[in-house]
């Protein structure tokens, strides 16, 4: 039992099951099905999580009806051919002590993607059109509504037979139980729409036939939003009432449900969405406030989701009141093994979210597979793990303690190899210093900070203020040599004029060099983090700011939550005029010039005092003599890219050091 966190690690009791802890993995798209089933990746993806310690593993969502299909890769348990996919789920939890529970879904409106391309159709109470996929859905008829009701029953009768625990009703992010509930999004006369008690009518009567369905000894529970965020979207009171109304309902002489979930926001707009999946600039454990709120008009088991990242922030909550369980998916995402960690108190082997959303959640806004830029074994378990052990150690010299080497020497290092990490600089983390001076991005440190701790932990000699030479290379004499040298700032040709003074983005992030007063034209080549979070750090120091991008927009490349608070907060400056498809060509005393990307259109700022440039950084690669040493080069050296690719391809590099000797290998 942990000393640290009494309370997270106390078991709880749901209905007919008690669970070890209060740490949750919520219901979360992986893209790791196998044609909308369950199978291999998926099943190690959760055994993960469950022999990490997680208590209660909830799975992604599971459509319960054809009109369910709000991507091309969502599981569906709509026949007896899912079964044997979440029996081996189950099983596979179950062997390591944890819960499963199983969620039953309808988007209605909510659709993502439409067949082979096409734009999504989609069924809703109502034709009220949805803003953020532009999807006008098409009302449901009352017979295709008692169809619908009639799948949340048959979906999660199959699902409970097949061995989970339990299964969730998705009444969340303006999903469809929530929009036949929402007078703005309802607008039905008949028996599902007008009064409170109709709106109410269609979830009530889904949860009536799950509970039916699968009796006393399944746990049936309920995620909700506690509030939506968003224009037109239910507020806490709406939300409350429901949950009253709900928590009251008794079946066949027991209670209809066993728990509410509570998160945040709303699907539909992007106001709304950011909420899913909140990134750094939102305060951790912040929909705390809305669970403490149900748990006033409940007794039974209230858990929440948003940014509890950290076991104390999970203790605190549940000390506190605010709720009973924690949710930690994108913790567990980072660190599968978070909860076994906290609760022999090891907090400093943890490997902290720091939030970024790139991986996570952009990787599933992508439609590939879900990872963690920190740690790229999660969703490749199968490919990356168990760790293998060399039997012979053999010398590898890293040179570069950005994320990619940092990466390299943590993972050749526990495999069993002899590592030396060489950096030029005084710190770890190369790049990743640099991004954490942006703006709501501090917290991107934390990158460095847990892969430095990882690579000493695994017994690899870190030097730090050690550039490599060609003596030191001699000295080392290493069988393997991992470069990692990372990428240098790169200045575009422009035509400057009477002394114009134009800085690099690096070198400002660097030296926080003072400027003149005036406009700043910021200049930006791919629609990343570092034009926007520049331009937004002087905009907020009320210095007024035209930031130029080559992209389409501003912040294209981020993704999109992260993207959406980034530019509301730009927004919110005033002081930030933006020019799209646009790349620099020159400047003078008091004016900039920007060549149109898309025809010869030339685009004049006037007075601009300095500009800051943001352009392609460019590799950077040691001449050295490494003799008869097998060689790599992986992250920025080899190709810059972002810090997701460099720990990736430091991943890759060391696993390959094991299998360029496989017969000297066994598993760890």
């Amino acid at each position: 039992m942990s000393h640290l966190f009494p309370h997270l690690f106390a078991p709880i009791t749901l209905g007919p099951v008690t669970i070890r802890n209060r740490i949750v993995s919520s219901g979360h798209d992986t893209v790791l099905d196998d044609h909308g089933r369950i199978g291999d990746d998926l099943v190690a993806y959760h055994e993960a999580r469950a022999k990490g310690g997680c208590g209660l593993i909830v799975l992604q969502v599971s459509g319960v009806h054809e009109t369910a299909r709000y991507t091309n890769h969502v599981l569906m348990a709509t026949d007896e051919s899912s079964v044997p996919g979440y029996t081996a789920v189950a099983e596979a939890v179950h062997r390591h002590g944890a819960t499963i529970f199983a969620q039953l879904f309808h988007p209605g409106r909510e659709v993502m993607d439409g067949e082979r391309g096409m734009a999504p159709r989609a069924v809703a109470p109502s034709d009220e059109p949805q803003e953020r996929f532009k999807v006008v859905p098409e009302a449901l008829s009352t017979a295709t509504i008692k169809d619908i009701i009639a799948g949340y029953a048959a979906a999660a009768k199959r699902i409970a037979d097949s061995g989970i625990d339990g299964v969730e009703i998705v009444a969340s992010h303006g999903y469809l139980p929530i929009q036949f509930f929402n007078p703005r999004i309802n607008t039905r006369t008949d028996e599902y729409g007008g009064s409170p008690e109709n709106r109410r009518r269609f979830l009530a009567e889904v949860v009536e036939g799950v509970r039916a369905a699968v009796g006393p000894e399944v746990v049936v529970g309920l995620r909700i939003s506690g509030e939506d965020k968003t224009e037109d979207g239910l507020v806490s009171a709406e939300v409350l009432e429901l949950i009253g109304a709900l928590d009251a309902m008794e079946c066949d002489g027991v209670d209809c449900l066993d728990y509410f979930s509570i998160t945040a926001g709303d699907s539909s707009t992007l106001q709304g969405a950011v909420h899913i999946v909140p990134s750094m600039q939102v305060e951790a454990a912040y929909a705390t406030n809305l669970s403490e709120q149900v748990k006033k008009i409940t007794d039974k088991t209230v858990m929440v989701a948003g940014r509890i990242n950290q076991p104390h922030e999970a203790e605190a909550a549940i000390a506190e009141g605010r709720t009973d369980m924690a949710i930690m998916t994108r913790a567990m995402i980072c660190d599968p093994g978070i909860a076994g960690k906290a609760e022999r108190d090891a907090v400093d082997e943890i490997r902290a979210c720091i939030g970024c959303n790139q991986a996570c959640i952009g990787h599933f806004q992508l439609g590939v597979p879900i990872s963690c830029i920190q740690y790229p074994e999660s969703g490749r378990e199968l490919i990356f793990l168990p760790r293998p052990r060399v039997r012979t150690r053999r010398r590898v010299l890293v040179i570069g303690g950005g994320p990619a080497g940092l990466k390299a020497a943590a993972v050749a290092a526990e495999q069993g190899e002899e590592v030396t990490l060489c950096e030029a600089r005084p710190h770890l983390g190369g790049a990743v210093l640099l991004a954490q001076e942006l703006p709501y991005r501090s917290e991107f440190g934390g990158a460095a900070t847990n892969l430095s701790a990882e690579a000493r932990r695994a017994g690899a000699e870190l030097r730090t203020s050690t550039p490599v030479t060609q003596a030191l290379v001699d000295e080392i004499a290493a069988d393997y040599v991992i470069v990692a040298t990372g990428a240098r700032q790169r200045m575009p040709h422009l035509e400057i004029a009477d002394d114009a003074l134009v800085i690099g983005a690096r070198e400002f992030l660097e030296t926080e060099p003072v400027l003149p007063d005036g406009r700043v034209l910021v200049t930006d080549w791919k629609g990343d983090w570092i034009g926007l979070g520049i331009a937004l750090r002087l905009a907020e120091a009320r210095v007024p700011v035209t930031l130029a991008t080559a992209a389409n927009f501003a912040g294209a490349a981020i993704q999109q939550y992260t993207r959406t608070l980034l530019m509301s907060q730009a927004l919110r400056t005033g002081r930030i005029d933006f020019v799209d498809d646009v790349r620099p060509v020159g400047l003078d005393a008091d004016t900039g010039y920007l060549q149109s990307t898309l025809c010869e259109v030339v685009h004049e700022v006037e007075g601009v005092a300095a500009a800051i440039v943001s352009a392609a950084p460019q590799s950077v690669r040691p001449e050295l003599d490494f003799g008869p040493a097998s060689v790599q080069v992986i992250g920025d050296a080899l190709a810059p890219r972002t810090v997701e690719e460099a720990v990736f391809e430091g991943l890759t590099a060391a696993t390959e050091l094991a299998a360029a000797g496989a017969d000297q290998t066994v598993p760890a």
